[in-house]
């Protein structure tokens, strides 16, 4: 069900829809728009009798909803989210371009990618305190000590902190110390994990699974929404196919799909999307003009010397040409999306 408010509709009659809800035994999830609020209804296990709410104040329309999700949708939301992460915000007027190291190894290492991301003009950093390795013996990350160099790196460089959590106990740290709670693509349908971090207030930057469907792929950001945080970021990370030419097979065609059915920025990830240096910039070029909101870019100041992924990081002297690049595509999108709407 979705409550669709009249423009005029005050405080207390948004309140009175709530309490009503509230009273049939759900949970509202109201979502203020540029020109209308809307109010989903979750947790009913079939069809709600659109009367309880037909005749309140303010009410413009009672509207059943059909599709598996609700809160994503653009039934409920028409216009775009824009989410703050910090200081900064993705899925506004500016391309977001997260980029760092795939994992915190050390103090120089991290300060001095996180100098370069802050001198192009990016305002986000990723790195990877906990590290979800195929082999156990592989380097697993540095834990809150991690966490503790990417907290140190906002306080010097001004950058926001996206940084992935594992479990539970990652989350509550994560929040701790980050900005930006990053669900990886392993822990896509870790259900359990989706509804903890749902009840947290930081934006999340949930990756889709390795062969995730687009349906999927929304449904467990629906997940997360559901238990009330509504500040979900999408990334489409590349997904396993027949290929072997590169790590993962980039798929954009989820870009404008995704734009379609939902509201949610989405970005994209080139780095693991293909786990080749030579391939990020035209594929991180390519997923700009698509239509992405954002990047997130693997950058380590010795590559070679990597502890995780170095296959496809980008130099610094690499990083720069690429965010110079992808930024002169995002501005002639903008212009031209300008001069239709003003046409």
């Amino acid at each position: 069900m979705l409550i669709v408010m009249k423009s005029d509709a005050t405080e207390s009659d948004i309140r009175r829809v709530e309490e009503i809800i509230e009273k049939l035994g759900y949970r509202p999830h109201t979502m203020p728009g540029a020109a209308r609020t809307a109010i989903g209804v979750t947790g009913n296990p079939g069809a709600i009798d659109p009367t309880h709410f037909e005749n309140l104040p303010g009410v413009a329309d009672a509207i059943r909803v059909t599709k598996q999700y609700k809160l994503i949708s653009k039934d409920l939301r028409p216009e775009k989210s824009v989410i703050k992460v910090g200081n900064a915000t993705i899925g506004g007027n500016e391309l977001a371009i997260i980029a760092g190291p795939c994992a915190v190894e050390t103090v120089e290492q991290v300060f001095s990618a996180a100098e370069a991301v802050a001198k192009s003009g990016a305002k986000f950093f990723r790195g990877g305190a906990f590290k979800p390795r195929t082999s156990p013996y592989a380097f697993q990350g540095k834990g809150e000590d991690g966490l503790k160099i990417l907290a140190e790196v906002r306080n010097q460089f001004g950058l926001n902190i996206v940084t992935e959590a594992m479990d539970e106990r990652g989350v509550d740290l994560v929040e701790k110390y980050g900005d930006c709670i990053q669900i990886g693509a392993r822990n896509m349908q870790n259900f359990s994990l989706l509804k903890y971090v749902g009840q947290t207030r930081k934006p999340v930057l949930l990756k889709r699974g390795l062969s995730a469907t687009l349906d999927e792929f929304l449904l467990a950001a629906e997940y997360i929404m559901a238990e009330g945080n509504y500040d979900v970021i999408l990334c489409e990370r590349g997904i396993r196919t027949f290929g072997t030419h590169a790590r993962n097979t980039m798929d954009l065609s989820v870009v404008p799909a995704v734009q379609k059915l939902t509201h949610l920025p989405i970005i994209v990830d080139p780095s693991h999307g293909t786990g080749r240096n030579y391939m990020v910039n035209p594929l991180a070029r390519a997923g700009v003009a698509v239509g992405a909101d954002g990047l997130i870019i693997e950058v380590h100041p010795c590559p070679e010397e990597a502890l995780c992924d170095g296959a496809q990081a980008l130099t610094l002297e690499q990083y720069s040409e690429l965010y110079t690049q992808v930024n002169a595509i995002y501005e002639i999108l903008a212009k031209e999306e300008m001069a239709i709407a003003l046409a």
